[in-house]
């Protein structure tokens, strides 16, 4: 493991070394930009259809997005009622010495774009049962 950290193995430079300089990275980066650029406009349209409410910032790309809910909504009780419904959420308050009781932040990235209109659905039936 050592070797790792300080000299790689030849064999993964050349590798790496082709896969630059051919182009293919390239090639690779854009695949991937367009990929997370449609996953975030299908996530970005679906909170717009389902959860109306909610305030969000459309990204161009990337991996997440953050979500906040009215004021009656709290994600300590959303998180475990979207897990009950097979969404996986985070919620903001992890990320905050003091806040993030109203936000999410939803991972988009490993999701194809066919499965996150429905996860959005569970996520506003989520919502409805835990409103106060």
């Amino acid at each position: 493991a050592t070797s790792l950290y300080i000299s790689p193995g030849m064999v993964s430079e050349a590798i790496v070394h082709q896969f630059c300089v051919s182009g293919e990275i390239d090639r690779s980066i854009e695949t991937v930009r367009a990929a997370l650029g449609e996953r975030a406009r299908v996530l970005a349209e679906s909170l717009r259809r389902h959860l109306p409410q909610v305030r969000f910032v459309e990204p161009d790309g990337g991996y997440f997005l953050w979500v906040e809910f009215p004021e009656d909504v709290l994600v300590d009780r959303l998180a475990p009622a979207a897990a009950e419904r097979g969404v996986a959420v985070v919620k903001g308050s992890d990320f905050m010495v003091d806040g993030g009781q109203h936000a999410l932040r939803l991972a988009f990235s490993a999701v194809t774009a066919d499965r996150i209109d429905e996860g959005v659905r569970r996520l506003a039936e989520a919502v409805e049962a835990v409103r106060g």
